[in-house]
């Protein structure tokens, strides 16, 4: 109460002073757009839509009903079963009519270019600037500070073998990409290069030291310097290979990070105008000293006929609004009630990103079916007409990660038709709601057999297949998912070329130097042709869709469960631990083999719904689960060992707490999802801290 008394009235809106604050002093200024009418226009939408915002939720938890009462009646598991059942409920709809979709003013390097995707959190400057310039990366850098080529050099200074097999890696990149009569090994010097190439027009032209080149949309830099280091060492006098590399960037307002009160989203706002206006900067510790970094600039070339031309230095950047679940303390309606997130981000980030000319991008996560689409595109024609902007400059991503929206793809992409960008897959969160959809249809197969299921293998297709059919080729985005092992570089190069050859224009990557290294296999795989050979395939069918992993015979052994159920503890201990203790949304969590994997909520979401699913069918005990969690905190606990802010988790802490009742009480979790159980806890957390 004593929050809500210091709360400032804006048209009948209760606003956090801080959230104010940030708008009138930093993100309306500006913007040619005034306050009063801001305010007004703010609370106009808030007061409209939210009731239809609540209904809609509303609709996914009368389905749930109907689905979990369909399965205490014995309501058979087949695909052809549940198609002809969830018709009946509306939770299938009609296909639509064969349509293209018809967004206007499109950035090619989301229309028509195909390379790697970064997903950054929006609470952490440095890597903000790490992503943004992330368009450009060194290839020698990347190839010899990782595992990509193997083994990893122990040497303290400069290992010239190690320096040598990452040259000769990427003189065979040079000769795939840019072939040229007798090979990049022996060429003498660029010039010579350039008049040897067995396609001319992939030469594009020069920078003071580099030697420009485009080859299936994606540039190539080859960096010529005979006095560098390595420049010397090399007859042609090669210094490095740049890249290309991360096209577009998802700058995170969701999974990624810990946003829990007005003060953490007026952070990530603030980082976002920052981006917008060019004024970003972080202070990072680099060999001993203390550096400022700052957004790349536009890279400078001449054609081969002199004509001075521009690229740009930065990565195109997406926003990840949140989605319709979530409310927000930051601001309260005239009754009370926190008003819906994602009604305050798609206004506050597209009043920041209006700054710049051309299209606004916002992914919108998390949506269940067409009926959730058409009320996203309704509250971005409400957000524009607030603003005063055209018609559908603000464009929309959506996330495939919900089984309403898989079963529905083109019913959903048909209603924003004239908006959508975007689509891609994520397997987590996408099996956590395959989970709780399923919940009491039985035993869920072990986690890692998911992969292997048949569904999955028709929703990673079909959202292609969809798409193509959709008209994406050339207009939009078809996403895959996130590799998640930021330490095996190896093994992304020698697996994620998979989703390139499945004719995917983007797939996400954990870090620029991942970008890098992906960005070689858009270059060995011509995405275009990849569509142009998929757009003649009949699209999965939906039964196959619709077939949950639900266990037919369950005979794992006591050893198989126990194992099971501490792979889940451990990585949801893990990941909760940070969260709650240190508010960080998304980070290189230990695995329990103590590999670092890339954690956010989508993969808490999967560990704590199949525990509470092996749980509620009595594959486990609540006593097994209260061992694992402790006997997995003793681990998380020495996983954390070096880290200065860590605090060793106890019994009746908030971490514990929450671990806990993400589990215990997952069954009643709308959708499964984690997000209302972490912020809660999230919450007492701060409260402690600044009692």
């Amino acid at each position: 109460m004593l929050q809500e008394s210091r709360m400032i009235d804006r048209h009948g809106l209760s606003v956090a002073p801080a959230l104010v604050r940030f708008l009138e002093d930093h993100a309306l200024p500006g913007s040619g757009v005034d306050p009063d009418r801001f305010w007004a226009g703010m609370a106009d939408i808030v007061t409209r839509l939210a009731p239809e915002n609540d209904a809609l939720l509303r609709r996914r938890d009368a389905l749930q009903v109907q689905i979990d009462h369909w399965y205490r009646q014995g309501g058979a598991r087949d695909g052809a079963a549940q198609r002809a059942f969830l018709t009946g409920i509306g939770y299938l709809v009609p296909e639509p009519a064969p349509f293209t979709i018809a967004p206007n003013d499109v950035d090619e390097e989301v229309a028509s270019r195909a390379g790697p995707q970064l997903v950054v959190p929006m609470l952490n400057a440095r890597f903000l600037l790490n992503a943004a310039n992330a368009r450009w990366g060194s290839l020698y850098d990347a190839l010899y500070g990782t595992d990509a080529i193997a083994p990893v050099s122990g040497a303290t200074g400069y290992d010239p073998e190690r320096g040598a097999a990452v040259i000769r890696w990427a003189r065979g990149f040079l000769d795939e990409a840019l072939p040229i009569a007798g090979g990049w090994n022996d060429v003498p010097d660029l010039a010579t290069a350039v008049e040897r190439l067995e396609d001319p027009s992939l030469f594009r032209g020069r920078s003071e030291k580099g030697w420009l080149f485009r080859h299936h949309g994606l540039h190539i830099e080859v960096v010529v310097d005979p006095a560098h280091p390595i420049g010397r060492t090399d007859a042609a006098g090669i210094a490095d290979i740049v890249l290309e590399s991360a096209l577009t960037t998802i700058c995170d307002l969701e999974d990624s990070i810990a946003a829990v009160d007005a003060e953490d989203k007026v952070a990530g706002y603030a980082n976002w105008l920052g981006l917008i206006d060019g004024t970003l900067s972080a202070q990072v510790e680099k060999g001993g000293r203390s550096i400022t970094r700052t957004l790349a600039a536009d890279r400078q070339y001449r054609a081969p006929d002199g004509t001075a031309f521009a690229l740009p230095g930065r990565s195109l950047l997406f926003v990840r609004n949140v989605g319709h679940l979530m409310t927000t303390p930051a601001i309260r309606l005239a009754d009370g009630r926190e008003a819906p997130e994602g009604i305050l981000d798609a206004i506050v980030t597209s009043l920041i990103a209006a700054r710049r000319e051309g299209s606004i991008y916002i992914v919108k996560p998390k949506m269940h079916g067409p009926e959730e689409a058409a009320f996203a595109d309704r509250l971005f024609d409400a957000v524009e007409d607030m603003l005063g902007l055209a018609r559908h400059r603000i464009k929309i991503g959506v996330m495939d990660e919900e089984r309403r929206t898989s079963a529905n793809l083109a019913a959903c992409i048909h209603v924003v038709k004239d908006r959508i960008v975007f689509i891609n897959t994520g397997f987590l969160d996408r099996t956590g709601d395959e989970i709780h959809t399923a919940m009491l249809g039985g035993p869920v197969v072990r986690k890692a057999a998911m992969k292997e299921c048949d569904w999955i293998a028709a929703y990673e297709d079909r959202n292609v297949q969809i798409g193509l059919a959709c008209g994406f080729s050339g207009r939009a985005q078809i996403g895959k998912g996130m590799w998640a092992a930021p330490d095996r570089m190896a093994d992304m190069l020698a697996q994620k070329g998979a989703h390139p050859r499945s004719g995917a224009s983007t797939a996400w990557v954990p870090s620029p130097t991942a970008a890098t290294l992906h960005a070689t296999h858009y270059h060995r795989i011509d995405v275009a042709a990849r569509q142009a050979a998929r757009a003649a395939e009949p699209v999965a069918s939906l039964e196959r869709l619709l077939t949950p992993p639900i266990a037919k015979a369950p005979d794992w052994s006591a050893e198989e469960v126990a194992a099971e159920l501490d792979n889940n503890a451990q990585g949801l201990l893990g990941y909760v631990v940070r969260w709650i203790d240190q508010g960080v949304g998304c980070s290189k969590v230990p695995d329990i083999h103590d590999i670092g994997l890339m954690e956010d909520r989508a993969t808490l979401r999967i560990s704590s719904q199949h525990i509470a699913n092996w749980l509620h069918h009595g594959i486990v005990t609540a006593d097994q689960v209260e061992e694992a969690l402790a006997r997995m905190a003793a681990k998380v606990d020495a996983q954390n060992a070096g880290d200065p802010l860590y605090r060793p988790m106890t019994k009746d802490g908030l971490a514990m707490q929450a671990a806990r009742a993400l589990i215990f009480e997952g069954v009643a979790q709308p959708n499964g999802y984690t997000e209302p159980l972490l912020h809660r806890y999230r919450a007492k957390a701060k409260s402690k801290e600044t009692a």
